[in-house]
């Protein structure tokens, strides 16, 4: 029997700390990459804050960037199945800006 017959069988068991269970809020991303990996900022944005904190970086293989993309794929289309198509409004491609010209409205 090869090791992939023997891993099927198996679970993955995941601890989660409680400091890391309360996660952390994110409305900004910045994606870069080299030759060997990818790295994620998750940041967040206030609206009239010309500042973006990053609160969390994740570096990725190449390998594992893909499989992420895909995962995320897979789970926004299962997501529109049970909850309605998700519409971005003012659709760009990409958005510098998530809160638009940076004045605060109230």
């Amino acid at each position: 029997m090869d090791n992939n017959n023997k891993n099927q069988g198996q679970q993955l068991q995941i601890e989660v700390s409680p400091d890391m269970a309360q996660g952390v809020y994110t409305n900004f991303a910045i994606i870069s990459h080299t030759s060997s990996e990818f790295v994620v900022d998750c940041a967040q944005m206030m609206p009239g804050v010309p500042k973006a904190v990053v609160r969390s970086r994740v570096i990725l293989a190449p390998e594992h960037a893909k499989r992420l993309a895909m995962a995320l794929q897979e789970n926004l289309v299962k997501y529109e199945q049970e909850f309605g198509r998700i519409e971005l409004p003012n659709r760009q491609p990409r958005t510098i800006n998530p809160f638009g010209n940076g004045k605060g409205e109230a």
